[in-house]
């Protein structure tokens, strides 16, 4: 299994660090006493950054300070966290993860619309020229916060479908996909009025080339991925965008074992 620098952990050191503080802080007066005070604070405040943010900053991190990482089977992910490496002879093999967020759904469409839709997914597959991999995971969702949640999305999608025509000129494949989130929003709170289970899905790609250096890999599979990213979001219209940091990880992680429940993988996403 690979070793992962999860944005947890870097949380917990962090939290860890505000506890000594504030101790050192309640224990001692004076200067010693305000540096602990200071401490607690700057603790805090980087636990919250690393749990909401630790998938943007963690790759800024390593990348910065030049942090390779090396996974007990051989795999290695360079400071960028956007790419993984492995030797195998003499060769270099790069992987990269894209994730895919589809906002339609084939249970709306009518059966010719899905047929429709099916030939453009066979169409921009057929144009690639490399082996890739698409994955998925489907499971039920939590009932729980669910509804609050697909309104919150809903009303997200609104306002960023108002802000695109609100442009002098604006881009008419962004107002469709906007108008598409919106309307699956809406179709998805008026199923759960009529006692609809809800289910999710977790989509990715990935894909894999070869080079006789890390460079030359990482640069072949980096256009790999472009060509993936363009061929899918216009053949689908649907978002695609390079996985990196914690997320690619989580997916290398994946490949080897899935989440053992829906939780979990709800936990995890």
């Amino acid at each position: 299994m690979p070793f992962t620098m999860r944005p947890s952990q870097f949380a917990y050191a962090c939290i860890g660090v505000a506890l000594l503080g504030a101790v050192g802080a309640v224990m001692s007066g004076g200067i010693i006493g305000f540096f602990g005070a200071v401490i607690a604070g700057a603790g805090a405040i980087c636990a919250l950054l690393f749990y909401k943010y630790g998938y943007f900053l963690i790759p800024l991190i390593t990348k910065f300070s030049k942090i390779i990482m090396v996974t007990d089977t051989g795999y290695e992910v360079p400071p960028s966290q956007d790419v993984i490496i492995k030797k195998i002879g003499n060769e270099y093999y790069a992987t990269k993860f894209l994730g895919v967020r589809i906002y339609e759904s084939a249970a709306e469409k009518s059966l010719e619309e899905n047929v429709v839709y099916s030939q453009y997914f066979e169409r921009a597959i057929s144009s690639v020229k490399f082996v890739t991999k698409f994955c998925m995971m489907v499971y039920v969702k939590d009932m729980g916060d669910y509804r609050m949640k697909i309104e919150t999305k809903k009303a997200e999608a609104q306002l960023k479908l108002s802000r695109e025509r609100e442009k002098p000129e604006p881009d008419i494949l962004k107002l469709d996909r906007y108008e598409r989130e919106a309307a699956m929003w809406e179709a998805e709170i008026e199923k759960l009025a009529r006692g609809f289970k809800p289910m999710a899905t977790v989509a990715y790609v990935m894909t894999t080339a070869s080079g006789i250096s890390k460079e030359s890999a990482k640069a072949a599979v980096t256009s790999q991925a472009n060509e993936l990213r363009a061929t899918i979001s216009n053949a689908l219209n649907c978002e695609v965008e390079a996985l990196t940091g914690d997320e690619m990880l989580r997916c290398l992680e994946w490949e080897y074992v899935l989440p053992a429940s829906s939780q979990e993988l709800r936990e995890q996403v």
